[in-house]
């Protein structure tokens, strides 16, 4: 009975199909393209690093450390890597690049992509360099030209496409340059301050646990400031790093299901209620409740299935654009393929949503009297209170459950769900607030087809809440995306603000100060700060010493705190990016036995420090006692030199430091030739063109808000499903009103524009509210979590707003054409309905 009835009403049940195929499609398309990243970084894993395991310090590697290696077979490759300045001769033009000086066993897994290809494996018998390709594409350098690093000049044998241990977002700042390893002490570009880093490569046996070593090794190089670093470790990290992300798209994709559901769950409702005469008939001839209710159970669940089926294939085919669309994002080369665990998922996924959204539509079959088939009109409860509650609860249920499937966090769970209910009952609510003012303040003086368009919001199986919730989600989402990127684009920005930096001198020596300073005048450019810096290592905290917080397992110190090597300030006043939080902001003072410090509020929380607590610094060798006075809030977004910890002036003036120097540049002319004069008279001093780092950060939210674009739009393609769902299923009631209506003297065209005009208004209420619900959420997001200043983009309210509009016209009209065609004769004709 339900194969036969459902090949009657075919044309409808296959819209409650397209319902639920694109949440379908987009969950799937997520899930699948998310395990592809995942398991081909980890068989790329040993590539990526170069080796099976690695050891790396911010510092040459003392006794202890070699010890270490030795005991493990000593390392087959070292590396010594850093930025700097380099110039190439033959063009005039510099660039702030990341040296990598590597011996010729590097890497011992994967390979250097060059070209020439033979390039990889001469060009450290030759004494050459290789360079990136992009950078020698952008500066016209071609193989056999010079590059200058430091106080060397060396030919340039390849440009160089891939090398392990490189990701593409930093390499658009300081792309990658290998020269060979014992070349590095030659550059004289490993002086005080810099920021060196030394790793050592080594291959494992077959026997070697190399999760057993990470344990048992990891502290004890902890302890000495060197890291061990595994090849299954970093492909661990790096997988759960995209697969936040991928979180995230998930349940925009989920949104897009359970508007897809909503949608099924109100055309199922129109459906059924076509249906109560043909389920009482049933009813006289002998047909149990059971019966009939298992009938159009069994319809539902078949579109399920199909719905399923058909958006696992979809999806399944849309994960091969991501790769398009994510580019350089990604830190491997994906290859597809089809996990058997998603495309079950998907198609149990399609049965099961479309089976629990349609319940509370379809218990109306258990409550229809058999006498309903001799009533005009329908009487009766429609289904029992208790059961409708237990079935709600089941649907908040699941998008619990499933919501913590994706991102394994009750709390993240928890707000998913709220968030959901939130934004699902005010845009709810503004449909009714809407519909409950035209009743009110109802317009009589309009003329007749605006009164009627908003008469028809009210029309039986209208379904004006859904479609509103539809609209409402999709733009929704779009608008929050170019509201909050907005948001983020004006914390990075450098361009508005004059009277800030962008460009930035790094690693100015104490002798260098003077020198550096006359060739940024002699452009006449102002020196804008000239800060010092000291490096140092926190010593002990709260009298215990780094070792003992180390050993001890129930310490929660953060590790960076212990590891890290800090480049501190001192001044006597705080700048624009920072406010006072606790203590008092000591300007100036004198070595005793405590010195007073300003720490972050980061700093605070991650050591577990308050003001009147103390520390002790390692400063090169000697050993600096401190106390907390100040507790400062940082700005870190600000595109300026911030600290960590900060001293007053007149305690660390004698000891050993470095320079960072700031200034405004006007145009990229004056960039470059600024640049090509320091890199020529200070090769050490790493130079900093923010406008550059700003166009790398524009680049990449220009990319992952495609892809938010791109899964958005299906919340947007879902409600037109919901839409074309709607005008089928309400069009005997649209055929029945415009025959009357025809009947009573109305023209085509005023049926015309009396549709129009109704899908004008539906289409305008569920932009506007989504918008208007964006600019909340944004708003809040720019305080809460961007604790900044929030002015809305124009793009929602331009292109968007009236983008939906006419989407939403152009369907409705183009599926209501056959009502505006029908002769009034046919309301005489009963049943031609």
């Amino acid at each position: 009975m339900a194969w036969r009835d459902g090949r009657a009403s075919a044309k409808k049940l296959g819209l409650f199909v397209a319902s639920i195929v694109l949440g379908i499609a987009a969950v799937v398309s997520i899930q699948s393209f998310g395990e592809n990243l995942k398991d081909n970084i980890q068989l790329q894993s040993k590539a990526l690093m170069g080796a099976d395991f690695r050891i790396d310090s911010n510092n040459p590697p003392n006794e202890r450390v070699m010890q270490i290696m030795d005991s493990l077979g000593g390392p087959e490759a070292r590396e010594i890597s850093f930025t700097s300045m380099a110039a190439f001769p033959a063009t005039g033009a510099a660039k702030l690049v990341q040296v990598r000086g590597v011996e010729k066993a590097f890497p011992l897994y994967g390979q250097l992509e060059t070209n020439p290809a033979a390039a990889a494996g001469n060009f450290v018998d030759k004494n050459s360099a290789l360079v990136d390709a992009t950078v020698m594409l952008q500066l016209g350098i071609k193989p056999g030209d010079s590059i200058k690093i430091g106080e060397i000049t060396l030919p340039v044998t390849g440009s160089l496409s891939a090398v392990p241990g490189t990701t593409a977002i930093f390499s658009s700042v300081a792309p990658p340059v290998l020269i060979p390893y014992h070349l590095i002490e030659d550059t004289q570009l490993v002086q005080t301050g810099s920021r060196v880093g030394y790793d050592f490569y080594f291959r494992a046996n077959e026997a070697t646990n190399l999760e057993r070593m990470d344990r048992v090794l990891g502290p004890k190089l902890d302890a000495q400031n060197a890291d061990l670093d595994t090849h299954t470790s970093t492909s661990q990290r790096m997988g759960r790093r995209y697969e936040n992300f991928g979180k995230f798209l998930n349940l925009v994709a989920f949104i897009a299901l359970l508007l897809g559901c909503v949608g099924i769950a109100s055309a199922i409702s129109i459906y059924i209620k076509g249906k109560l005469k043909d389920v009482a008939v049933l009813k006289c001839i002998g047909a149990s409740r059971r019966q009939t209710f298992l009938i159009y159970l069994i319809q539902i669940g078949a579109i399920g299935l199909v719905g399923g089926i058909i958006g696992t294939v979809l999806g399944l085919f849309l994960q091969q654009l991501f790769p398009l669309l994510l580019g350089d994002l990604l830190p491997v080369d994906v290859e597809m393929s089809f996990s058997p665990r998603v495309i079950a998922m998907g198609v149990l996924l399609g049965i099961f949503m479309s089976l629990l959204f349609a319940l509370y539509p379809l218990m109306g079959t258990l409550y229809i009297s058999p006498l309903q088939a001799l009533r005009v009109q329908n009487e009766g409860k429609d289904n029992s209170g208790k059961a409708g509650l237990l079935v709600l609860g089941g649907i908040f249920l699941f998008i619990l459950l499933f919501s913590y499937w994706l991102l394994e966090d009750w709390r993240y769970s928890f707000s998913f769900v709220l968030g959901i209910i939130i934004t699902f009952s005010i845009l709810a609510g503004v449909a009714k607030l809407f519909m409950k003012a035209i009743k009110k303040y109802f317009p009589s003086s309009w003329g007749f087809p605006a009164r009627q368009s908003l008469l028809n919001l009210f029309r039986p199986q209208n379904q004006t809440l859904t479609l509103v919730l539809a609209i409402g989600v999709g733009t929704f989402l779009i608008s929050t995306l170019y509201f909050t990127k907005d948001v983020l684009l004006a914390q990075a920005s450098i361009e508005a603000q004059e009277d800030s930096p962008n460009m930035i001198l790094l690693d100015v020596q104490t002798g260098q100060q003077d020198g550096v300073r006359q060739s940024i005048e002699s452009q006449e450019l102002k020196v804008m700060d000239d800060i010092p810096i000291v490096t140092m290592r926190v010593q002990s905290i709260k009298g215990r010493s780094i070792s003992q917080i180390r050993q001890d397992t129930a310490a929660n110190i953060n590790r960076w705190v212990l590891n890290h090597e800090f480049r501190v300030t001192y001044r006597d006043s705080l700048i624009a990016s920072e406010t006072l939080e606790q203590g008092e902001w000591v300007e100036e003072a004198t070595r005793g036995e405590r010195v007073p410090i300003s720490v972050s509020d980061n700093f605070a929380d991650d050591a577990k420090v308050a003001v009147g607590d103390e520390l002790s610094f390692n400063v090169q060798g000697v050993l600096l006692n401190t106390v907390v006075a100040s507790v400062r809030t940082v700005d870190w977004s600000r595109m300026q030199m911030n600290f960590s910890i900060v001293f007053p002036a007149g305690i660390l003036e004698d000891a050993p430091q470095f320079r960072v120097l700031t200034t405004s540049l006007p145009d990229e002319q004056t960039s470059a030739g600024l640049q090509q004069e320091l890199v020529r008279n200070f090769p050490n001093v790493t130079i900093i063109d923010l406008r550059q780092v700003l166009t790398v950060v524009e680049g990449l939210l220009e990319k992952i808000s495609w892809l938010i674009n791109f899964m958005a739009f299906f919340s947007i393609l879902t409600g037109i499903i919901v839409l074309l769902g709607a005008v089928r299923t309400s069009k005997y009631q649209r055929i029945r009103e415009s025959v009357l209506l025809r009947t009573l003297g109305a023209k085509s065209k005023q049926i015309l524009k009396i549709l129009a005009l109704e899908y004008i208004f539906l289409g305008a209420l569920g932009a506007i509210a989504g918008i208007l619900l964006s600019l909340i959420s944004s708003q809040l997001l720019a305080w809460f979590l961007f604790e900044t200043p929030f002015l809305p983009s124009w793009i929602p309210f331009l292109v968007l707003l009236p983008g939906i509009i006419l989407l939403v016209l152009s369907i409705g009209l183009s599926n209501s054409m056959g009502v505006i065609r029908k002769a009034p004769l046919e309301v005489l004709r009963k049943g031609t309905y």
